[in-house]
C-alpha cells in the first residue's frame, strides 16, 4: 500500500465518524498497524499525543497499559487502536463504535469475532459503523446473521454509493472553525497542555547484543531507503547497520563532523542513501534532546555515546575554542555559538558565512577590518569547530 491511499482511507473514516468516538482498525501486520497509527494522529483533530495508538504482540506492557485505559469506559483517550491480530478476540470494550477493516479476513468465525467487537451495548449506544476498506463483507454475506441489507443511499451530486465528492473538512462541532480553534483540555495527568508526562522510554534491540533507547512517541512515520513506511524501531535498526559504510569508528566522525567541508560531504552522502537531514532530525526527538547536535545522533545511534545539548557542548568547549583569539576573534566566534546553540548545525557550514558577517559587522568591510581578509575569516570560522567537536560525553 503506498502513502497516498493509506492516507485517503484515514481520513476518509476520520471525515465521517465523531472523532470522539472509540474505535478500533484492523491492519494487515503491526508494522501496517503502526504506519496507520501514524497517519491517524496527523490527521485527526485532537492535540493529544494518546489520541490514536498501537496494541499488538510488539507493544507489550505498555500496549496491554493501553488497551486498559482503552477499556475503561470513564477515560476518552487512548480514543483509537490499531492492531492486526491481538484484538480480534477476547477484548470486553463495551463503547466501541467504530471498526475499521483494513485487512483481509479469510475465515467466517474470524470474521464475525471481529465485528463482535462492535456489538457489546453500552448506554447511549444504539448502533455502531463497519469501515470496510477490503470488501470483506462481499465474501461473508450471510443474512440469517447480518439481516437483508439496506439499499445504498447514493450520493446525490456524483451518483456514486460510497460518495466519491471531494469533501471539505468539517468544522469544530464546538467552535465551528477548521482548524479548531478550541481552548484544548489539559491532561488529566499532569493538568498541563500539551500533555507533559514522562513517557516510558522503549527500547530497541539492533543484534549482537546491543541496544538503544528511544523517547515513546506515536506520530512519526519514517520512510527506509527503498521508499516504504516504518516504523521508527526499524529505521535506527537500517541506520545502525548502514553507518559502518560511512565511518569505522568515533573518532573518524568526530573528525569528519569538524570540517564544515567534510560534514556537509557526509551529509549529503546519507541523503543519497535514504537517510535526509529531515529525518536525522525527527530521530534527534526521539535519541536525543531536540536542542542537541545531529552528531549526538550518529554518536548514539553507532557508539551509544549519551547525547548532550549544544549548549552544553559549547560550554564544555568555550576555554579551549578562546585560548588563542584576538578579543575581535572571540566576539565573532562567540556570536556565531550563539546562532549554533540557537539553530543548531546549519549555522557552522561554510555557505551561511556570509550571511553572519552581514548580522554581524552588516557591511563586509567591517567584518575585515575586525578580523582580517577572506582567508583569515574563513580560518577563524572553520578551526575553531574542531575544538567545539572534541567535546566527549559526561
Amino acid at each position: 500500500e503506498n502513502r497516498e491511499q493509506e492516507a485517503y482511507r484515514e481520513k476518509i473514516f476520520l471525515d465521517e465518524e465523531e472523532q470522539k468516538q472509540k474505535t478500533i482498525v484492523f491492519c494487515k501486520t503491526q508494522l501496517h498497524a503502526a504506519v496507520v497509527r501514524d497517519l491517524i494522529n496527523q490527521l485527526k483533530d485532537s492535540s493529544d499525543p494518546d489520541y490514536c495508538v498501537r496494541v499488538t504482540a510488539e507493544d507489550g506492557a505498555l500496549g496491554e497499559q493501553y488497551l486498559r485505559e482503552f477499556q475503561d469506559n470513564e477515560k476518552t483517550l487512548p480514543t483509537v487502536l490499531t492492531t492486526s491480530q491481538k484484538l480480534s478476540t477476547g477484548v470486553d470494550a463495551r463503547n466501541v463504535r467504530n471498526i475499521v477493516l483494513m485487512r483481509p479476513v479469510n475465515d467466517m468465525i474470524e470474521f464475525k469475532q471481529i465485528v463482535g467487537r462492535g456489538t457489546r451495548t453500552f448506554e447511549g449506544k444504539d448502533y455502531f459503523t463497519i469501515y470496510d476498506f477490503v470488501n470483506i463483507f462481499d465474501h461473508f454475506a450471510d443474512p440469517e446473521w447480518d439481516g437483508e441489507p439496506i439499499d445504498p443511499d447514493v450520493c446525490e451530486n456524483c451518483g456514486s454509493y460510497p460518495c466519491v465528492c471531494e469533501k471539505e473538512p468539517k468544522p469544530c462541532k464546538k467552535c465551528g472553525q477548521r482548524p479548531c480553534v478550541c481552548e484544548k483540555e489539559p491532561c488529566s495527568e499532569c493538568g498541563e497542555i500539551p500533555c507533559k508526562c514522562k513517557k516510558e522510554k522503549l527500547q530497541i534491540k539492533l543484534g549482537r547484543g546491543k541496544t538503544r533507547q528511544i523517547n515513546h512517541m506515536t506520530e512519526t512515520t519514517f520512510w527506509s531507503a527503498d521508499g516504504q513506511p516504518v516504523t521508527a524501531e526499524m529505521f535506527i535498526q537500517e541506520l545502525f547497520g548502514k553507518l559502518p559504510e560511512f565511518y569505522s569508528s568515533e573518532q573518524e566522525l568526530r573528525d569528519i563532523w569538524s570540517d564544515p567541508t567534510t560534514r556537509k560531504g557526509l551529509l549529503e552522502r546519507l541523503d543519497e542513501a535514504g537517510y535526509s537531514i529531515e529525518s536525522l532530525k525527527t530521530l534527534r526527538d526521539l535519541v536525543a534532546d531536540p536542542k542537541s547536535d545531529l552528531f549526538d545522533v550518529l554518536e548514539y545511534v553507532s557508539f551509544e555515546v549519551s547525547p548532550i545539548t549544544r549548549a552544553e557542548r559549547v560550554k564544555a568547549a568555550e576555554s579551549v575554542i578562546y585560548a588563542d583569539l584576538s578579543p575581535e576573534q572571540r566576539e565573532f566566534v562567540e556570536f556565531v555559538l550563539s546562532r549554533y546553540i540557537e539553530d543548531g548545525e546549519e549555522a557552522l557550514d561554510r555557505d551561511v558565512l556570509p550571511e553572519l558577517l552581514k548580522l554581524k559587522y552588516e557591511a563586509i568591510q567591517d567584518a575585515i577590518a575586525a578580523l582580517g581578509g577572506a582567508d583569515n575569516i574563513t580560518s577563524t570560522f572553520v578551526d575553531f569547530q574542531k575544538y567545539l567537536y572534541s567535546v566527549l560525553s559526561a
